[in-house]
């Protein structure tokens, strides 16, 4: 690995690198969500959805049942393709952006659904002049698919309800996560009951086609962008532990190896989705950020103890094979356009910001990393940020300790005479001067850019990223 002594420490203030293609990516990403959705729509109006809102009878119920189950499906779908890495999503919207759309689309998906249901029992038996518990008995029982669609209802409810925040910090996070995957095996089981008896799936060969074909694609993105490049590249790199450290009181760091890893596009700030071949549990993915520069035959991650997943990593011998999914992320040196950085950090969230300053050039004293920890001693990579404070003149100031309870809570209680801005001019005095880089809990990170903005930075230069849903 290159000597921090023998980086360059040149300034290079800069417009991000190919800043016009995540603008043709984002414009991409939006014309196919818009399309297909007007698409839905124009299938409804085409089977009379207008005319029958205003019947004012039992047709009303019926065309709404049908809209609520067309946008439902659509938004089903969309679920899937939103987290199965496809290119065109993940470089248009980031993902911060796509974990933000799939909880929205998910809860809004699940309450279409739910009225779908609700509205057709209504309408049939008001038609047929029976119970509504009868008729939802008779739906189920006597109509093609609709054993399979219940089954697919019940399991995408159970996910539904354990992504309920109060419900998911109740949960561990290796149990929520295989909880989530039967959101694939619900959308499966739902949707075809559609494709087989659905009067608007059905209604012209245009509108079967379509249907078929989202559903197909979805699929095919699961098992392409899921399974197979994440497999492929996993063995074209031979990815193994090289290196398990302690890092901090409460951390670790793994080193990995592998060939041409320069090949997997990696930048410094980014993450992926890592599992390790250890044995059982190995299939859980976890999601941890790039904690050093990335090289053409290293990789490294460091992590905070906080569950089974990051006790596990300190257990890791060397050798173990390694399986990847990503780079994903965007905060990277590209975002940057200023000629200084200011980098805040709490917890494991310092880790990006390291190799972020591995990887920049900047003068002495134009970089400054505050730290927040609740105890110094959990600090991580702090033998590397020694020797950038030695090497290529980073200011460092770590502010541990507990939590301030003051208007700005991401400082520590010993800064709580300060208000939030004040305390980022004094850092900061020539804060136009500066790109700013956050990562930590999503709270705090909130309560921190709020108060940059307050002391003049651009949100344009405040970069972060949050990887929960």
């Amino acid at each position: 690995m290159t000597s921090l002594a023998t980086r360059p420490t040149r300034s290079t203030p800069r417009v991000a690198s190919h800043a016009t293609r995540p603008v043709l990516w984002r414009m991409g990403a939006t014309t196919v969500i818009w399309l297909t959705s007007l698409f839905v729509v124009a299938l409804w109006v085409a089977g009379g959805g207008v005319t029958s809102v205003f019947a004012v009878s039992g047709e009303t119920l019926t065309t709404l049942g049908r809209l609520a189950g067309l946008v439902s499906a659509n938004l089903l779908l969309y679920q899937v393709l939103l987290m199965a890495r496809v290119p065109i999503f993940e470089r248009g919207f980031g993902r911060e952006a796509i974990t933000r759309m799939h909880r929205f689309v998910g809860f809004w998906s699940f309450w279409l659904l739910a009225a779908h249901i609700v509205l057709l029992v209504a309408a049939y038996s008001v038609a047929a002049n029976v119970n509504p518990l009868a008729q939802l008995w008779d739906f189920v029982w006597n109509y093609p698919g609709m054993l399979l669609a219940t089954a697919g209802t019940l399991a995408i409810l159970m996910v539904v309800v354990t992504s309920i925040r109060r419900a998911r910090r109740r949960l561990r996070y290796e149990s929520w996560h295989l909880l989530h995957l039967y959101a694939y095996l619900g959308v499966g089981l739902a949707l075809p009951h559609q494709l087989w008896t659905g009067a608007d799936f059905l209604s012209t060969p245009v509108a079967t086609a379509y249907w078929w074909a989202l559903w197909a694609a979805a699929a095919a993105s699961v098992l392409v962008y899921r399974v197979g490049v994440p497999l492929f590249r996993s063995w074209r790199h031979g990815i193994r532990v090289s290196g398990v450290d302690l890092d901090g009181a409460r951390g670790v760091t793994v080193r990995m190896s592998g060939r041409a890893m320069n090949r997997l596009g990696a930048r410094a700030g980014q993450f992926f989705i890592w599992r390790f071949l250890d044995g059982p549990g190995w299939t859980r993915g976890h999601p941890f950020s790039l904690s050093s520069a990335p090289t053409g035959d290293r990789l490294s991650i460091s992590a905070r103890f906080a569950g089974d997943g990051t006790h596990r990593l300190a257990t890791l011998h060397p050798g173990t094979r390694v399986l990847i999914e990503g780079p994903y992320g965007h905060m990277t040196g590209a975002l940057r356009t200023g000629s200084k950085l200011l980098l805040f950090g709490a917890g494991a969230g310092v880790a990006p910001l390291v190799s972020l300053l591995e990887a920049e050039t900047f003068q002495p004293g134009d970089a400054t990393l505050i730290t927040r920890d609740s105890d110094p001693a959990d600090g991580l990579r702090q033998s590397v940020i020694r020797d950038l404070v030695a090497h290529r003149g980073l200011r460092h100031v770590p502010l541990p300790g507990p939590r301030s309870t003051g208007s700005s809570p991401w400082m520590p209680a010993t800064h709580s005479a300060w208000q939030g801005p004040d305390l980022i001019r004094h850092l900061a005095p020539d804060i136009t001067s500066y790109d700013a880089y956050l990562c930590g809990p999503i709270p705090w990170m909130a309560d921190l850019e709020r108060d940059l903005r307050h002391a003049g930075l651009a949100p344009e230069r405040i970069h972060s990223e949050a990887f929960t849903i």
